[in-house]
């Protein structure tokens, strides 16, 4: 649906959104994690989708994760610092979609006299403590590369997942649009707000198989030209959100609720 407004020309609006529950951004910390061999998947009991499993073991090198999303003002400071036009910070792939499509921000922002943004309560001004969002898998690494960072894979968030509460901005609360980050210890956003870029390919697990019939349909033929998003969004029911859950879209793809974890090696 709003995809749908952000293409009409009149930017309509669905309803009045609520303001944003904190003004404040959240400082962004670095939270390590030990190497290790690790299991992976879902593991029951409770409903899973196929692409969840086989459970399986993974070694997953020594990693630090950031404390949250990236902003929209960490993410202007990437735009004004002429990140979309240095191609040794993009994918090539990525650099020529870039150049194809004239992509110079991220999906629905635009600059008048400052930067706005489309939400599904019409156009407002950009509000920098927001998570960014409606990026593409090329432009979130693009920014990861600019900031000293990369994406993590989709098993290290997994790992960094796997005890934490699932708990964040979804489309229960009504609100329709990421939240600022509250500040405290730990990992903030890991759930809600916006799904999250990984590095990963979208590819079954070892020992996977689809099952048969029209379920089998499901996961298995996407398994090509895809990767993985983890974490749900704010238009995602809480219900529906697991540590294990594999979102996947192609890198091009921007229309989704989509943002940026930063990753390190240690």
């Amino acid at each position: 649906m709003k995809h749908l407004f952000g293409a009409n020309p009149l930017r309509p609006a669905y309803r009045e959104l609520a303001p944003p529950p904190r003004t404040e951004v959240a400082p962004l910390r670095f939270v390590g994690f030990d190497a290790g061999l690790r299991e992976l998947g879902h593991a029951g009991p409770g409903f899973a989708f196929d692409n969840e499993g086989p459970r399986h073991r993974a070694y997953v090198p020594a990693f630090t994760l950031a404390s949250r999303a990236a902003t929209n003002g960490e993410f202007l400071a990437f735009v004004e610092d002429g990140g979309y036009e240095r191609p040794e910070l993009w994918l090539s792939d990525g650099f020529a979609w870039r150049a194809a499509e004239g992509v110079s921000a991220p999906l629905y922002w635009e600059k008048t006299d400052g930067w706005t943004t489309l939400t599904l309560g019409g156009v407002r001004a950009l509000r920098p403590e927001e998570p960014v969002v409606h990026v593409s898998f090329y432009e979130a690494a693009a920014y990861a590369a600019w900031a000293g960072a990369r994406l993590p894979t989709e098993a290290e968030w997994e790992v960094a997942a796997a005890k934490a509460p699932v708990d964040g901005t979804f489309v229960e609360g009504g609100r329709l649009h990421p939240a600022p980050a509250p500040a405290g210890p730990g990992l903030a956003q890991l759930f809600g707000d916006v799904w999250e870029w990984t590095r990963s390919d979208y590819a079954p697990y070892p020992g996977y198989a689809p099952g048969a019939g029209a379920l089998g349909e499901y996961n298995g033929k996407f398994m090509c030209n895809q990767r993985v998003l983890r974490g749900g969004s704010c238009a995602s029911p809480r219900s529906h959100l697991r540590a294990t859950y594999r979102n996947f879209f192609p890198p091009t793809a921007r229309w989704q609720f989509s943002g940026v974890r930063l990753a390190r090696d240690v």
